[in-house]
């Protein structure tokens, strides 16, 4: 098993199996599903890189579940789904401030040379690797938006 990330999230599992914490283990037995599911399609195995997008896209659903679960009135389910993506937040490495982002815009900027909003796929292709789990992509493309606006 190539995957440090991978190893931790099974450790945890074993942990949470210990601990009895329901929740917890459930959690992380849906992730490592889906990093299983994945290799199995494309048959190889994740590295590090591959299991965070994947549990970026865990919390995104989680929280685009949990609002949809307030807007029906189920804060029980909203609830479960909030802290469902509090478990999966613990895999991700240290956010990134406001600032950190900026200057990595402003770099990133000056190194494609990007002028106008035509730009920015190309700015964010060139972004995405350095931010990738350290911020949340929607922020990120809001100010890269923002800044190329003018």
């Amino acid at each position: 098993m190539s995957s440090t990330l991978k190893s931790r999230i099974q450790d945890d599992m074993k942990a949470a199996m210990r601990g009895g914490e329901k929740l917890r283990l459930g959690t992380i037995r849906m992730l490592l599903a889906g990093i299983k599911q994945r290799e199995v399609d494309e048959r190889r195995e994740l590295s590090d890189a591959d299991v965070l997008q994947l549990i970026e896209k865990s919390i995104k659903q989680r929280r685009e579940a949990a609002a949809q679960f307030a807007s029906g009135g189920r804060a029980d389910l909203e609830g479960k789904e909030l802290e469902e993506a509090r478990v999966l937040e613990a895999y991700l490495p240290a956010q990134l401030g406001e600032a950190e982002i900026s200057a990595l815009l402003e770099e990133t900027l000056r190194a494609t040379g990007a002028a106008s909003a035509k730009d920015m796929g190309k700015v964010m292709n060139a972004l995405r690797p350095q931010v990738q789990g350290r911020a949340d992509m929607a922020r990120v493309s809001a100010l890269v938006k923002a800044r190329l606006a003018g």
